[in-house]
Formats: C-alpha cells, sequence, structure tokens
C-alpha cells in the first residue's frame, strides 16, 4: 500500500483536534484498558519508550503520528573526500527519509520512529528535536535511542525513547522509508493514528477509537478519582471496586453522574 494512501487526509487533523481535549484528560492506563475491553486491541502499548522528562501527574499529550523507518546498516559510511563529494552527500541528505519527514512535519504531528529498538545509535540529537519541535510537532517517540540527551532536554520537546547513546544513527543504522506502517516497540502504528502519551509512555490507536476513547474515558477518569477517594477514608474494594449498585447509587446522589462501565 503507498504512504499517500494512509490516513493523512485534510480532516484527520481537525478530528483529531476536536477530541484532544477530552482525550487529553484520560491516562493512557485508562486508555489502554478501554480499547482491550470495548474493541480486543491488545497491542497499542510502546512498550519501554518513556519520556526523558516527565510530563508531569495527570498531564499527556494527543497527537497524530507521522512514522519513519529504519533497518540496520549493511555497509560503511563513506566519508566524503572532496568538495564535489560533500555536495553529493548533502543531496542524498535532503533526500533521506528522515529528512524528508522532518521537514513535512506539521503542527500537532508526533514524530514516531521505528529504530528496531538498537541501544547503539542516537536517532535524533538536540539539533534535530529542534527542527520536529519548529515545525509544530507535539513530541517525537523513538524505538531506539536518543543523542545530545542533556541538550534535548533544554529544547523542551517531549521526547520517549528507549534511553541515550551518543553515537549518530548512522553508526548502526539507515532510515528507509516515512510514513508507512511501522512496529513502534511493539505497537503497531500507521501514518494518522492518534498517540496518546502520558508518564506511564505511549499509546497508540486508530482515530475512530481514539475518538470512542475521548467521549468516554474521562468518565471512567472521574469514577476512579471518585472510588480512591472512597478507598483512602476507608471504603472497601468489595463495595467499591467495582462500584456495587448500592455504590453506583451513591455515586449518582453525590456527583449527579451515572456510571459506565468498561
Amino acid at each position: 500500500m503507498k504512504p499517500e494512501t494512509w490516513n493523512l487526509e485534510p480532516d484527520t487533523s481537525a478530528r483529531i483536534q476536536a477530541l484532544s481535549p477530552e482525550l487529553s484528560k484520560v491516562s493512557t492506563a485508562t486508555a489502554c484498558h478501554m480499547l482491550q475491553q470495548q474493541f480486543g486491541w491488545r497491542n497499542t502499548y510502546a512498550r519501554g519508550l518513556l519520556p526523558l522528562q516527565e510530563l508531569g501527574l495527570g498531564k499527556s499529550l494527543v497527537g497524530r503520528a507521522r512514522t519513519l523507518r529504519y533497518l540496520m546498516r549493511r555497509a560503511p559510511e563513506v566519508r566524503p573526500a572532496d568538495e564535489q563529494a560533500r555536495t553529493q552527500a548533502r543531496g542524498v541528505r535532503r533526500r533521506s527519509p528522515d529528512i524528508v519527514l522532518i521537514e513535512s512535519l506539521e503542527p500537532g504531528d508526533v514524530f514516531c520512529v521505528d529504530a528496531l529498538g538498537v541501544l547503539t545509535a542516537g536517532v535524533i540529537g538536540d539539533i534535530l528535536t529542534t527542527r520536529i519541535q519548529a515545525q509544530g510537532a507535539l513530541a517525537a517517540v523513538i524505538h531506539g535511542v536518543v543523542r545530545d540527551a542533556p541538550y534535548i532536554k533544554a529544547v523542551g520537546l517531549p521526547v520517549f525513547c528507549a534511553g541515550q547513546h551518543p553515537a549518530a544513527n548512522s553508526r548502526d543504522l539507515i532510515a528507509v522509508d516515512h510514513d508507512g506502517p511501522i512496529d513502534l516497540a511493539g505497537a503497531h502504528v500507521v501514518p494518522g493514528d492518534v498517540i496518546l502519551a502520558d508518564d506511564e509512555g505511549v499509546i497508540a490507536m486508530p482515530l475512530e477509537h481514539a475518538e470512542f476513547v475521548a467521549a468516554h474515558g474521562p468518565a471512567k477518569e472521574e469514577i476512579e478519582a471518585w472510588i480512591r477517594g472512597k478507598i483512602a477514608v476507608g471504603g472497601s474494594v468489595h463495595d467499591y471496586y467495582p462500584p456495587s449498585p448500592e455504590m453506583a447509587e451513591e455515586y449518582f446522589r453525590e456527583t449527579g453522574r451515572r456510571v459506565e462501565y468498561f
């Protein structure tokens, strides 16, 4: 399937913007549970990709996946020997899938990279991170590692990854394509998927599923906060987790909202 056939139509960004205020109230834990219970989707979490800097308790981000795929490098890099070779190398770099994607990012995008989980080649450093941020992207999610990590933190773009290594990506990797399906640390991601990220990590889901989670997830967060409060003052999990019919009525009396079960 050609990259342009993936879900990057003009209305995708508008739909994601519309659901973002509500979906950003939902934790990745709640979204993961709802996706499994409601749709049977099991592998939506990018395993082991954690923020370089915590977003903060209760904070999350929502954006549109733009994807990049690397393979292992099988031949050594050839260092340009003269100015003509350096000019040719610059032309090749301009056409490299990683640079093409970075230069095509739009506000609200999330830069999602399958770097095979390689731990010995930093996929992005502070300069590319700065460009990703300047393009309006919300975050970068790297199935691999980054370099210049202290400076990336100073840039301020949220970055989720498996760690850090000072070597450049060209040491072990080569970018092969962009805006196609990728394996993001165990999550199958296609361009146009909705990315939900918080301090627990990253969830990827189709747009239509994200709209469901945005519509119903905040209510689940509210009832769980209410249950936590009841447990904190001595309530029993037998009564409150999940709420018995009597406790569900108590919730309605106190909040005016009905319990939604997922």
